[in-house]
């Protein structure tokens, strides 16, 4: 089945270009100029995945962003002008799954669309299981989590890293192994990624409880699950 792409850029020589470049490739692409455009395409296509532009008119990037991740887990890789770590970041943070920095390279952009695609394929090919600690209970199929019977709210990204340190639970997972793990990437770059999300992860987690995260960081060497209760 041929994957579908909503392209959310309002620079039409950008737009131009990537769309010939996804269609070269296989891909079947819709572009929208604006962000309320994109958000009814989105409604409409039901793309596998989005390439969402930072710097759009009237409705930017991080609101879109917002709204899509108000309905749907889909990847997003967003797209950035600037190249600041604060865009990045807050990126991130809102639950794009990827970026890249204008002007790119359309091998790489090719190949991160394809790393995040294969990603989200594997997610739904998951078997039902629940992990659950005595604190920390995690429904990896429904995405539900709870920290002392306390509902807690993750964003796309964070999720995903935490099923991937509670499936490796006890192993100390590196940023560059999280790195593929978790955000599929297939040239090891971003670390601060990796860093800012378990921040907020372990923010969360901890918060409900008033205890210690159970999310470790080994200093020099990455971070670790532990389960409530181990020594």
């Amino acid at each position: 089945m041929t994957d579908r792409v909503l392209v959310i850029e309002d620079d039409a020589d950008i737009a131009l270009g990537v769309q010939t470049v996804l269609g070269r490739s296989g891909f079947e692409v819709t572009t929208a100029a604006e962000g309320r455009e994109g958000l009814r395409l989105f409604h409409s296509k039901r793309p596998d995945i989005v390439v969402l532009d930072v710097g759009l008119p009237e409705m930017d990037g991080w609101t879109v962003l917002e709204r899509i991740r108000e309905l749907s887990e889909i990847p997003v890789l967003m797209l950035t002008a600037h190249g600041q770590e604060a865009d990045k970041v807050r990126g991130l943070r809102g639950g794009a799954d990827d970026y890249l920095t204008k002007p790119f390279g359309n091998a790489e952009f090719i190949a991160r669309l394809q790393a995040l695609l294969r990603r989200s394929a594997g997610a739904e090919q998951q078997v039902a299981e629940i992990y659950d600690d005595g604190s920390v209970r995690v429904d990896l199929v429904a995405h539900g989590v709870t920290v002392d019977g306390t509902p807690v709210e993750l964003t796309a990204t964070e999720f995903r890293l935490l099923a991937t340190l509670i499936r490796h639970r006890g192993q100390v997972l590196s940023p560059v192994k999280l790195l593929e793990l978790v955000w599929a990437d297939p040239f090891g770059v971003g670390p601060d990624r990796v860093k800012y999300s378990v921040m907020r992860l372990r923010r969360k987690l901890g918060a409900t409880s008033g205890s210690h995260s159970p999310i470790e960081a080994v200093r020099g060497f990455g971070y670790r699950y532990r389960a409530h209760g181990s020594g």
